[in-house]
């Protein structure tokens, strides 16, 4: 008599579940580079001696410049109006990158003719371009516009581009077997379904626009000053400390708009996408 044996069927592990990392854990790492940032700047103004104008001590540029009361309403003042061009640049840069997207999406023809000169505009200098922007519309707050549209415009026509043609091929295909017309399509196929990449586009060209901005006003001071004014000033009197609160404070309006356009995407289109990408 033979002993029967039985083999059991191979089991399969359970799937890990990753961890959200904590609160804490998400933000002691930042705050621990940061402290070594501080204390390698506090070390090198220390080693410069009589020449630590160069790099103010971090505590300088907080008592000399961001809480200076002198130094402060200036700072504001400049910071309005640099968020004040960058918006309007935004704005337009919006306007213009979603129709050029647009309009190259309805033809082969057309993305191969006008493409191209978005690739351009973004390869060419801006500082080759300020000299003649400054001589066709004069050196005050259009001037400035122009150049933060400039800067800001590519992200938005190529990411805009990129998602409109990343619609869904059978979801197009029933459009179609349903006679939808070509902007119906657009409206309600394509559109929503470039809205992720757009944001993407648009965090990116947000940024970009208070770069344009600030070389805006660097530039062009005909008006109200901007940070890129004040920037130039602070430079041209050899303040240190006011020149690295200026600074400190264009990172963190960059900062805050990045962040902010991001929790925009995450309320617009981020419950909805996650969940059909699983």
């Amino acid at each position: 008599m033979t002993a029967q044996t039985t083999i059991a069927p191979p089991t399969t592990a359970a799937p890990r579940t990753r961890r959200a990392p904590s609160r804490l854990g998400a933000v002691w790492p930042p705050l621990a580079v940061f402290a070594v940032i501080l204390a390698v700047w506090t070390a090198a103004s220390a080693l410069l001696g009589d020449q630590s104008f160069l790099l103010p001590a971090p505590h300088r540029i907080f008592t000399e410049g961001l809480l200076d009361p002198i130094v402060l309403p200036e700072i504001l003042e400049a910071l309005g109006q640099t968020v004040l061009v960058a918006l309007i640049g935004l704005s337009i840069a919006i306007v213009l990158g979603v129709g050029w997207a647009v309009v190259m999406l309805q033809a082969k023809w057309a993305e191969r003719s006008l493409y191209p000169y978005a690739v351009i505009l973004q390869c060419i200098p801006i500082l080759a371009l300020v000299p003649l922007i400054g001589f066709w519309f004069g050196y005050g707050l259009p001037a400035r516009v122009i150049v933060c549209v400039l800067i800001s415009l590519f992200p938005l026509v190529s990411n805009t581009l990129f998602g409109l043609q990343s619609a869904d091929r059978s979801q197009r295909e029933l459009f179609q077997l349903q006679r939808a017309g070509r902007w119906t399509t657009l409206w309600k196929l394509q559109l929503p379904a470039a809205l992720p990449a757009m944001f993407v586009g648009l965090r990116t060209s947000a940024g970009l626009s208070i770069v344009g901005a600030i070389v805006g006003d660097y530039f062009f001071r005909r008006g109200a000053p901007g940070l890129g004014s004040l920037m130039s000033t602070y430079t041209s009197r050899l303040l240190a400390p006011e020149l690295y609160a200026s600074v400190v404070v264009a990172a963190l309006l960059g900062v805050a708009i990045f962040v902010g356009f991001g929790l925009l995407s995450r309320l617009v289109v981020g419950r909805w996408y996650d969940d059909a990408t699983g």
